[in-house]
């Protein structure tokens, strides 16, 4: 059965408008439709990006450039992933529309997983 990645795109948001126990919340929806993929035996992995750092690399010229990045004042940053596991895009998409991310306004972008092996 294929893998499919989930790569969770947002907009940057500034999180201190948000009480600990808000933040719990959200995580604990994440953490039970996680859970619920897993039973399933949809879950392959995932993992959430931090949300600040990370370097752009660009090439040109032969080489490469690197840059500080993603940047605050970005439009959209990708804020982590999920991988599972679905016979085609059908089910990956049936699988996928009960994210959490869904709800607070992100935007999910499903690829198939081409195995190199």
């Amino acid at each position: 059965m294929p893998n499919y990645m989930l790569l969770l795109h947002e907009q940057p948001m500034d999180y201190s408008q948000f009480s600990p126990e808000q933040i719990e919340a959200v995580i604990g929806e994440y953490i039970t439709w996680r859970k619920k993929i897993e039973a399933d035996g949809k879950y392959v992995a995932s993992d959430k990006l931090k949300d600040e750092g990370g370097r752009l690399l660009t090439g040109y010229e032969g080489g490469f450039r690197v840059t500080d990045g993603p940047y605050a004042e970005a439009k959209e940053v990708i804020g982590g992933y999920y991988t599972i596991s679905a016979a085609d895009y059908d089910e990956a998409v049936d699988v996928s529309k009960s994210c959490p991310h869904l709800k607070y306004g992100g935007r999910i972008e499903l690829r198939e997983v081409e195995s190199l092996s």
